[in-house]
């Protein structure tokens, strides 16, 4: 049996693979149903609204998604644990010669349900990144 730790190492490496993927689904299976995402200069979101985002409707062309996730930290207290990490995430949207790129800190508190972990709360602290002009 996966420790606590191993186990929630494991969602954030399914979370990445599954969004690399498009398979929204699966991702949507790693949140809670009272999920809230607080990102800068925009009011919380909810899992409804995570969810209508990331779908592409059936034939057309999704964002190509890529990302790293780099965990600093986790902590585990019963059934709520937290953990922050350093991300970067590179979106290229259809017909995009250039991605959309953007770094920085996220912190997230999970909670297990049903013996699984899953995502309850995310402040994602991410920025564009700056690339020096040639």
């Amino acid at each position: 049996m996966l420790s606590d730790e191993e186990q929630i190492r494991t969602l954030v490496q399914t979370w990445q693979s599954a969004t690399h993927a498009g398979d929204v689904d699966t991702v949507l299976g790693l949140m809670t149903d009272d999920v809230v995402f607080l990102v800068p200069g925009r009011p919380p979101m909810r899992k409804a609204e995570f969810a209508a985002l990331s779908r592409v409707p059936a034939g057309s062309p999704r964002p190509k998604f890529e990302g790293v996730s780099e965990i600093q930290e986790i902590h585990v207290s019963g059934d709520m644990a937290y953990l922050w990490t350093r991300l970067s995430v590179s979106v290229t949207p259809p017909g995009a010669s250039q991605p959309i790129e953007r770094a920085g800190h996220t912190l997230t508190v999970l909670r297990r349900v049903g013996g699984r972990w899953l995502l309850a709360r995310d402040a994602n602290l991410l920025s564009p990144v700056q690339r020096p002009s040639t």
